[in-house]
C-alpha cells in the first residue's frame, strides 16, 4: 500500500505518515504508529473516536490496521501538504494570498468548532499547529 514506505509525508508524536495507494482509489495518508505510548486499548479508542468524526474541515479516517504490535491509521490524502510548508517555505516561492489565508483560517475555525461543539462528543485538540493543518 505504501510502496515500501518510500514516500514519507511527515512525522508526528506517535509515528510517521506515508503516502499510500489503495486499489482503484485516490492516494491516502498512512500513519504508522510507533510509540510505545500508543498501546492497543488507546489505539482502539482513537479509531472509535476518529471514525465518528465527519466534517469537511477535518481529515477523514478511511480505515485502520492492527497486527500484533503494528498499528496503522489510513486517512484522506491532502495533496497540498501542511500549512507549515507555505508559511516557512525555504524557497520563498510558495505563497498564499490574503484571501487564501482568510479561507484557511475560517476552515480551521470551523473544524475546531465542530470538534468542540458540533459532533456528538466534545473533543479538545491540544496539538493544533501549522504542521497539522492540511490543505486540499
Amino acid at each position: 500500500m505504501t510502496n515500501g514506505f518510500k514516500d514519507k509525508l511527515g512525522e508526528g508524536g506517535y509515528g510517521s505518515v506515508y503516502k499510500g495507494k489503495l486499489r482503484s482509489a485516490p492516494p491516502v495518508a498512512v500513519k504508522m504508529l510507533s510509540k510505545p505510548k500508543a498501546n492497543r486499548q488507546e489505539f482502539i479508542n482513537e479509531v472509535a473516536t476518529i471514525g465518528r468524526i465527519h466534517h469537511v474541515n477535518v481529515v477523514q479516517l478511511i480505515g485502520y490496521c492492527a497486527e500484533r504490535s503494528k498499528h496503522a491509521l489510513v486517512y484522506d490524502f491532502m495533496p497540498n501538504g501542511s500549512l507549515e510548508k507555505y508559511i516557512f517555505s525555504a524557497e520563498g516561492k510558495l505563497s498564499l494570498s490574503c484571501k487564501q489565508m482568510y479561507e484557511i483560517s475560517l476552515g480551521v475555525a470551523h473544524g475546531i468548532g465542530y470538534l468542540r461543539q458540533g459532533c456528538d462528543m466534545q473533543i479538545l485538540h491540544f496539538d493544533i499547529k501549522l504542521h497539522n493543518i492540511l490543505l486540499n
